[in-house]
Order: structure tokens, then C-alpha cells, then sequence
């Protein structure tokens, strides 16, 4: 697992990825396409294949209900018929004209019987006789006019026909073989309005559920009145239920033959047809998918050939990258090493590519880290040394202001108020001095302590000295590296007024973005080659801490001359900061220390 993060996240893996994507959009494209310009047209051919299966079946259906039509038509229309019906209706009728009427009209419906499908005639006049193709100890004719249908052939005209749903089969040896009955009823009329009697036309509905099982594969027909009730199936437990799809057939385009509904999560191809004698439909349902399966085939085959020419260019492409990457790969390994801490191993890539030219500003970039490194280490070495000057000058704190306060103490008891105050000034110095370990301190902090140091040595020499403090209120809170006044104070008080009366000025103020902060005193001053000297060294790069020998060897606090400060500055703070040193009357030395937007210095 970890071998395949490693790889994805390398160079490799990402233009593998990226080949990948490239390779397979334009796959991905080409299929939608294909398929959206193949969908308008399978979708046709399949509606034109189910609307053709459709008009076989409904040529099939429509000759059924025409041969019931035809023979309802002949028992009301034909005049041979009608009169033999109205002599059956007279009463005064003799045996023998009755006979003979009865016998002509029994004829009429045998020849009926073997014409065309085998269907049921039942004749009923209003006088209560009845004629039948079938056998009447079977089957009793008078039971239609038990229907709860047949008082509505009273409200027919003319030639009007009533079509009866499908209903339970009356006759006793079809239910085994069809359970269920198709009809068609005609009334029998003198005139327009009086009505001497009915014909009823009954055919069996497994002759309709066998002509819509005829079709193969999965397309289903179905007969379906009005209503939605399907009135004739392949399937028995179907008949007298409710289509399923009622509402999609109400919605669908009258004028489209197919259309396409959806199924929960499954499309169909419904496909209707309407029957020219009532307001019942024939409906076709299919799976869509089983509709189209041969354009779907086919689709598979595009689809799997692009998927081999995918794998096989893929495969192609992954080799060639393999190859060219093989220098990047390199290069990463020899970055590995190099982060271990190995700086003498090198690429060696070469070449007038984008990857021979990243090998060579490689090994380049080595060589400069190399020099960069002896270059940090000589600097680290001359701040050890400034910090040694420094820390050669601590004592253990806590010793110290222990025999101090004891010495204090010891002195107060023999009334030396004075020398009380001097070890008192002392080791306030030394606690702000000493005694704190952060490498910057606040301004007035600073200020401070030249206070307490001025004050101590004031006690110990015989004229003082005043220090005078000049400091715009926005510098007092104005970080700066700690100990940075004193040794410029301390050569003020030693060289620059020897021990004698004078003034000390210290002027701070912000400048943009640095803090100018400046030591003057109204002393002696330094002859011209002395201060060419000691300009020059502050001028210098990479310069030495001072030596024992150049250093002030007077009776100050520290010992650490101007040289040491600057040098700790430049060290902190680089080539922004600056420090000059003017002599006339008197000594003053200027120094710009950086200050970061919020007011704060680079320490």
C-alpha cells in the first residue's frame, strides 16, 4: 500500500495519471457521442419494429370482432331473417308456419356456425321464444336477460351494437378451455323504435388471448377497454384486472403509436392501437433494453474494442514514460541521499533538455550549499567568540547578590551610608544585567540600566557625570538586543570625559523603518587617525571580537568596546544595520538598528 501511495504521489504516477485521463476522455467522449447520435435512431427502429408486430395482431383481433359484427349484421339485416323473426313473433300463427319459420331460422344460424371462428348466436324475442346455435338443455338463453348489462340494449338505435366486456363463460364445456366470454349484442326492431327482440353474438376469450401470445420474445399484448380493465391476456390471471400502466396510456400522444415510460427504475416501449368498432385498445408493453438488443450488442463490441485499443496505448505510453522519467528518478534518489546529509553525491544528468539542464543546476546548487555551509560555520564561529567576550564577564548571579547584600549590609552597620549606596547600585546593575536570560530587552528597560550604571560610577569618581535622556515616547516600548548602551556609556565615561564632569546624552527616535538611537558626550573627543581606525573596523566584513589588547583596559563594569557591539549587531541584524562615529567636540556614535512594521526589531 505504501509502495502505490509513494507512486502516485511521484512524478511518474502523475503523468501516468494524466495520460490515463487523456487516453480516456477522448474514449469516454467518443462513447457519449456515439450514443447520442445512435439513441434518436434505435429508439425509432424499435417504436417502427413494435408498431409493426402491433398491426399483425390488431389485423388478427379486428377480423375476430368483424366476423362477430358480420354475423349480428346478417341476423338483423337480412330480410329472409327478419321476416321469419317477425312470423315467430305473430300468435296467430299456424303449426306448420311456425315449423317452417323455426326450421329456416335454425338453418340460417348452422350455416352461421361453420362460417368463419366458431362463435355463440343467441336470438331472443320479446314474446319469450329463443333460437341458439348451441344446445339449449346446456345452456338456458333466457340468463342474458339476467346480465346487468342487458337492460342497456333497450337504449340503442338503428344499427347500434353494444359490446359486453369480458365476463365468467356461460357455457359448460368451454370454462375448462376459456374461463371467460366475449360479446356483442344487436336489439331486432318493426321500425325505429319498437323492438321485438335480441341478438346476441358470444365468442370465447381464449381465442383473442391465443392470437396475442402469438408474438415471440418478451413483448406482451393485452386487450383493454375504456376503462383499463384488461379484458383479454395471455396470461388468465390478468383478465378483469386493472392495466397497470392505465395512466402513461392516458398521457401518451394519440397520434404516436410507441412510446417510451419509465418503470421505477426500468424503461419501457408501450405501444397502443385502437379498435375501430368500440373504445377498446390493444397495448403492447416491452422492456426497452429487450427491444434494442441487437443495436445493444453491437454497441458492446464498439465499446469493448475501444477498451482493448485503450489498455494497449495505455500499456504503450506507460513504457515510453518509464524511460524518459528514468533521469528524474535519478535526480530523486540523489535528493534523498543529499537530505540524509550526504552533500558529496551528485547527478551527473546531463543533456540539452529541460531534465539534463534541472541535473546540472543541481549539482551547482550542491557546490553553492557547500560554500554556504563554511560560510554559516565561520559566522557562527566569531558570534562564539563575541558571546565568550560576554559571558567571560558573568558571574554566578546568586552568589554574587548574596555577598553583595552582605557586604551591604555590614557596611550600613558601620555608618558608611555611601559605600551602603554604591554596593546597593551595584547589585540593582548586575540584576538587570546579569541575571536575565532574553536576548532582547524594552528600551526603557536598557535606559535603566545605564541609570543605575552611570549612578554607580558617579559614586566612585570625585565629579559626575550627567546623563541626559532624549527619547520620543513611541520608542520606549521598542524591543533591542540587551547590553547594547553600556559599553558605548562605559568608553564615553572612560576616554571621552576621563574620569571627569560632563554630560551623557542619549537620543532614541523612529526613522520609517529603523530606530536611531545615539550616545554623545561633550568629552575630549578621538584624534583623526584614531577614529580613521576605528571607523575602518566598523566598516569592515567579517571582522574579529576584539582582542584583549585593543580593548579598554580602564576600571569599567565590562571591558567590551564599540568594536563587540557592532559586531554582535551586524550579526543579528546583517548589512541593514549601520553604525557611525563623529568626533569633534566631543564623541558621537549613531547606530540604525532595523525595526519590523509592527515597531518591533529584528532580534
Amino acid at each position: 500500500m505504501y509502495r502505490i501511495r509513494s507512486y502516485i504521489h511521484s512524478v511518474r504516477g502523475k503523468l501516468s495519471l494524466v495520460a490515463v485521463i487523456c487516453i480516456l476522455i477522448p474514449a469516454v467522449l467518443t462513447m457519449l457521442i456515439y450514443n447520442s447520435l445512435t439513441r434518436e435512431a434505435v429508439e425509432q427502429q424499435a417504436k417502427e419494429n413494435a408498431n409493426d408486430s402491433m398491426q399483425l395482431v390488431n389485423g388478427s383481433i379486428n377480423n375476430l370482432f368483424q366476423g362477430m359484427l358480420n354475423t349480428a349484421n346478417y341476423l338483423t339485416v337480412n330480410s329472409d331473417m327478419k321476416s321469419s323473426f317477425i312470423k315467430m313473433f305473430n300468435a296467430d300463427l299456424d303449426f306448420n308456419e311456425k315449423f317452417t319459420a323455426t326450421n329456416r331460422i335454425m338453418q340460417q344460424l348452422e350455416t352461421l356456425t361453420y362460417i368463419g371462428e366458431k362463435s355463440y348466436i343467441t336470438i331472443i324475442l320479446t314474446n319469450g321464444e329463443t333460437f341458439t346455435n348451441y344446445s339449449k338443455d346446456e345452456v338456458d338463453p333466457l340468463t342474458f336477460q339476467q346480465e346487468p348489462w342487458f337492460n342497456n340494449l333497450k337504449q340503442l338505435s338503428g344499427l347500434q351494437s353494444y359490446w359486453v366486456s369480458t365476463s365468467p363463460t356461460i357455457f359448460p364445456y368451454d370454462k375448462v378451455t376459456s374461463p371467460y366470454q366475449i360479446s356483442v349484442a344487436r336489439t331486432l326492431r318493426f321500425d325505429s323504435t319498437r323492438i321485438y327482440g335480441y341478438v346476441i353474438v358470444t365468442m370465447l376469450e381464449n381465442k383473442f388471448s391465443k392470437i396475442l401470445g402469438s408474438l415471440t420474445g418478451s413483448q406482451e399484448v393485452l386487450l383493454v377497454d375504456g376503462d383499463g380493465k384488461i379484458l383479454s391476456s395471455p396470461h388468465k390471471n390478468q383478465v378483469n384486472q386493472t392495466f397497470h400502466y392505465s395512466r402513461q396510456m392516458t398521457e401518451r400522444d394519440p397520434r404516436a403509436g410507441s412510446s417510451i415510460i419509465k418503470d421505477e427504475d426500468t424503461k419501457l416501449l408501450l405501444t397502443t392501437a385502437d379498435l375501430s368498432f368500440n373504445d377498446w385498445h390493444l397495448v403492447a408493453t416491452e422492456p426497452y433494453q429487450d427491444a434494442i438488443v441487437n443495436i445493444s450488442s453491437i454497441f458492446s463490441r464498439v465499446f469493448l474494442f475501444q477498451i482493448i485499443s485503450f489498455i494497449a496505448f495505455l500499456v504503450l505510453l506507460l513504457l515510453l514514460m518509464r524511460q524518459l522519467t528514468k533521469p528524474l528518478i535519478k535526480l530523486g534518489k540523489v535528493a534523498s541521499s543529499v537530505q540524509r546529509g550526504n552533500l558529496e553525491v551528485r547527478s551527473s544528468i546531463r543533456g540539452a533538455d529541460e531534465i539534463g539542464r534541472l541535473g546540472f543546476l543541481f549539482d551547482q546548487m550542491l557546490d553553492r550549499i557547500k560554500e554556504m555551509i563554511s560560510e554559516v560555520s565561520l559566522t557562527q564561529a566569531r558570534k562564539r567568540k563575541a558571546e565568550l567576550a560576554m559571558l567571560q564577564a558573568q558571574i554566578n548571579p546568586h552568589f554574587l547578590f548574596n555577598v553583595l547584600n552582605s557586604i551591604r549590609m555590614k557596611v550600613m552597620r558601620g555608618g558608611d551610608q555611601d559605600s551602603a549606596k554604591m554596593i546597593a547600585s551595584l547589585s540593582k546593575l548586575l540584576r538587570m544585567t546579569i541575571s536575565r536570560d532574553e536576548d532582547a530587552i524594552l528600551l526603557h528597560e536598557e535606559i535603566e540600566l545605564l541609570t543605575h550604571y552611570v549612578e554607580l560610577m558617579n559614586l566612585r569618581q570625585k565629579e559626575e557625570v550627567q546623563l541626559v535622556v532624549e527619547v520620543d515616547v513611541n520608542c520606549f516600548d521598542i524591543l533591542v538586543p540587551r547590553f547594547i548602551l553600556q559599553p558605548l556609556v562605559e568608553n564615553a565615561l572612560i576616554h571621552g570625559l576621563n574620569q571627569s564632569a560632563g554630560i551623557i546624552r542619549i537620543v532614541a527616535q523612529r526613522s520609517d523603518y529603523f530606530l536611531e538611537l545615539s550616545v554623545e558626550d561633550d568629552g575630549i573627543g578621538i584624534e583623526k587617525e584614531a577614529l580613521d581606525r576605528l571607523r575602518a573596523r566598523l566598516t569592515a566584513t567579517g571582522m574579529e571580537p576584539v582582542q584583549e589588547t585593543e580593548r579598554s583596559r580602564g576600571p569599567g563594569l565590562s571591558g567590551i568596546g564599540v568594536t563587540n557591539v557592532a559586531e554582535r549587531m551586524r550579526i543579528m541584524f546583517g548589512d541593514a544595520f549601520r553604525i557611525t562615529v563623529d568626533s569633534d567636540r566631543g564623541t558621537r556614535i549613531m547606530m540604525h538598528i532595523p525595526v519590523r512594521e509592527e515597531g518591533r526589531p529584528h532580534v
